[in-house]
């Protein structure tokens, strides 16, 4: 609720170190030297950062902002003289706290989700270097290192490979960072093609100083010599000037070393002491839980800590605070927690003033807007003028209600698009909801029963599809009556539901028979579902599989994409491979949700035929054999939008075929996270909008059809479905017109001479 508190992690109480209901404070973080912390505060009605005493105690010290409004990722100086952060341009801050002088380190060169990236790496030791990456235009982390002392950055990797977390050793000796040669398909985000894709990394060491020897180098065992020995040299150090660390650039490059570790998914990097790297590695597709490793550089050896989904190292490094299933907890840093070690944030407590949180989220969201949106002069509307307009409605507000009404107003002024309001917390007691069970099918009231009149069939081995009643060993059948649940009477006087309240994944005994009298009654055991949509959606689609086939006598392909991200994936493939046979397809998008960019349809859509390939047993092989060349109908509908808007754009752009129905929805400014309210709510402030060589398009418009067709009530209602109708004739008339080529095979060679 925007206050900065403190929690003990064995003894005490909870402090409350701001206490200023109705201001938004945020991003806290301690000094290393433990007397004070800084955050984010809109006490002024912007942002600014603040500097206070570790106890809270006396007045905060406020030094302006200049960024792009919104700030996050705050990281103190060794010497806890100055401090670096992120703000929602993407851009990376110096400020010194004594003389409120900030710098701007560097910028991201392309734009991503969420509200805030971290570019931050970590400070050496001497506080006069940060590392640091920057996004570059092709989506790829580069990693560099600035110098306070000249106010210039110095590139260590060539942007050729995904690098990231780029930190410091203590020694002075080492940088170690992330690097990624697999991330390209996984980093362009936009892309839907990159679903079902995991880079993989391995963490890499690089020498700072080139008279500093790989720690890896290879070693041989030698018989110790007693006498007439010569002194060894020392261990090369880092080069420092009166404790300032230098860096030989020359050839930086040269001496980046992998670590003896295999190939994985790891992140987190942290050092206390010198060679003693702590990380996380997940396993792949999160199969197990993520874990915390450290790696020792001169025992050479990697050790498995514990499980954990975070952590963090406190400034003297003897402790860390890491997170688990949800809880923070503390451990000696390195070694496994105590049976004591969670933090009880259960105990906090904080006052809240819900008139003045009104206030605050009201000039927040408009701030969000103001710089977040992805026209900066805001579609032409007076954005100051529109909050003037509405900020004379805050007195008069008695609910949050009343608040995010007068918000949905005064955003609609903007006329786009994915301009959602996301309510916060209530101050009511917290419910958990009460989950009804179904069962996956339809009924009918007959006889003062209910009579089960369609099963709706599932795949029992997925668990988002699995049909209660069709389940092995339940004998349900179409007809049954169901007289009992739990032994409890079931009539139609009744409400179906109220005798499944609170049974969802509980197993419930049912009595059934094939007559309301209960004659030839048996009992089943089923374990009803807490929604069935999944599988009344794969009933209607696989419904429309079967009407395209008979209608096409096999001819035409049917698929249905739900969306443009992963599930409209995995329907594309569980659809279109077993088909990819047929002579024609129909895409359905009707109700797409959308979510990226489908150029993973798309480009499987348009696949020519390149080749055919001569097996000597069973048909020749076209290549690509996942491919169909003929006549090709999208079916779209006014329900279908944002990247459901972008789909037939690119079908028809690519001259694919046909699109039949309604225009889309008309939505394509996109919405890519902003940050929350001192609520918990949130407002978006589209900020990611398509244009092609006409403009700005499709926004409030939606993408038209080819072949309009109207879904009236009635005929739907009478088992029709007009639009799916229209395209199966559309692509059997054009079979017609024109029907598949098929190369003449030719006769195998003869290589001999006659």
């Amino acid at each position: 609720r925007g206050e900065i508190v403190t929690v003990p992690t064995q003894k005490g109480d909870v402090v409350n170190l701001t206490n200023t209901p109705g201001v938004h404070e945020r991003e806290p973080a301690w000094s290393p030297n433990g007397k004070s912390f800084a955050y984010f505060s809109d006490a002024s009605g912007e942002y600014t950062l603040h500097v206070r005493n570790q106890d809270g105690s006396g007045e905060a010290k406020s030094i302006p902002l200049t960024g792009s409004g919104f700030y996050a990722k705050l990281h103190w100086s060794p010497d806890s003289k100055k401090v670096v952060y992120v703000d929602n341009g993407r851009s990376l801050y110096l400020t010194d706290i004594a003389t409120g002088k900030t710098v701007k380190i560097a910028t991201d060169e392309h734009y991503g989700p969420d509200s805030f990236r971290e570019l931050f790496g970590s400070w050496s030791f001497d506080g006069n270097l940060i590392s640091y990456t920057i996004l570059t235009h092709t989506n790829f982390e580069r990693a560099f290192i600035y110098s306070v002392g000249e106010g210039k950055s110095y590139p260590v990797t060539d942007g050729l490979s995904n690098v990231s977390e780029p930190v410091f050793d203590p020694s002075g000796k080492y940088l170690y960072l992330i690097a990624s040669t697999d991330a390209g398909p996984v980093v362009n985000w936009f892309d839907q093609s990159n679903n079902d894709m995991e880079q993989t990394n391995y963490i890499y060491l690089v020498t700072l100083q080139k008279k500093v020897a790989s720690p890896f180098a290879k070693e041989n065992d030698l018989e110790e010599v007693l006498k007439d020995t010569v002194p060894a040299k020392p261990t090369a150090k880092a080069d420092t000037t009166k404790g300032r660390l230098i860096i030989d650039w020359d050839g930086i490059q040269n001496r980046i070393v992998p670590l003896p570790i295999p190939q994985g998914r790891y992140r987190s990097l942290a050092l206390v002491k010198e060679g003693e790297l702590f990380y996380l590695a997940a396993a792949p597709h999160a199969s197990s839980p993520t874990m915390l490793h450290k790696y020792d550089l001169k025992k050479r050896d990697d050790e498995t800590l514990m499980p954990t989904d975070g952590f963090m190292i406190a400034a003297k490094g003897e402790k860390m605070l890491y997170a688990t299933n949800g809880r923070w907890a503390t451990t000696v840093t390195g070694q496994k927690p105590g049976g004591d070690a969670f933090v009880n944030t259960g105990a906090i407590e904080v006052k809240i003033s819900p008139a003045d949180e009104w206030k605050n989220i009201f000039y927040e969201s408009w701030r969000v807007n103001r710089d977040f949106f992805y026209d900066p002069k805001m579609h032409g509307v007076d954005w100051v003028g529109m909050k003037k307009k509405y900020e004379v409605m805050l007195p008069d507000l008695t609910t949050s209600s009343d608040l995010y009404k007068v918000l949905q107003w005064m955003f609609s002024e903007l006329s786009v698009g994915h301009h959602f309001l996301d309510f916060g917390m209530s101050t009511k007691p917290d419910t958990d909801p009460v989950p009804g069970g179904l069962l996956g099918a339809d009924y009918e009231t007959k006889n003062n029963r209910y009579r089960i009149t369609k099963i709706y069939g599932g795949l029992n081995w997925t668990p988002d599809l699995r049909s209660p009643l069709t389940e092995p060993g339940v004998d349900a059948r179409v007809g049954d009556y169901i007289l009992e649940v739990n032994g409890t009477e079931v009539t139609a006087d009744k409400n179906f539901y109220s005798f499944f309240e609170n049974t969802a994944g509980k197993i419930v005994t049912l009595k059934l028979a094939t007559s309301p009298d209960g004659a030839n009654a048996r009992l089943v055991k089923v374990v009803p579902v807490g929604n069935e949509g999944a599988l009344r959606n794969r009933d209607w689609v696989e419904g429309n599989l079967k009407k395209v086939t008979e209608a096409t006598n096999g001819q035409v392909a049917y698929v249905y994409v739900p969306n443009t991200q992963g599930q409209g994936h995995e329907y594309f493939k569980r659809y279109f491979f077993p088909q990819a046979d047929r002579a024609a397809i129909i895409i359905d998008e009707r109700f797409n949700g959308g979510g990226q960019l489908a150029d993973y349809y798309i480009d499987l859509l348009k696949r020519p035929v390149q080749s055919y390939w001569r097996y000597r047993y069973g048909r020749d092989q076209k290549a690509p054999n996942a491919s169909i060349q003929g006549p090709k109908v999208m079916l779209i509908d006014e329900t279908a939008g944002s990247g459901g808007d972008y789909l037939p754009y690119l079908f028809r752009q690519a001259k694919l075929g046909t699109l039949v129905g309604k225009t889309t929805w008309g939505g394509l400014v996109g919405i890519l996270g902003f940050p929350e309210f001192i609520d918990g709510g949130s407002v978006t402030a589209p900020n990611v909008a398509f244009y092609d060589e006409k403009g700005f398009g499709i926004e409030n418009v939606g993408t038209p059809p080819d072949v309009e067709v109207e879904q009236w009530p009635a005929d739907v209602i009478a088992g029709h479905d007009p639009q799916l109708e229209k395209a199966i004739q559309i692509a059997l008339d054009e079979l017609k017109k024109n029907p598949p080529k098929k190369m003449a095979e030719p006769v195998a060679p003869v290589k001999v001479k006659k």
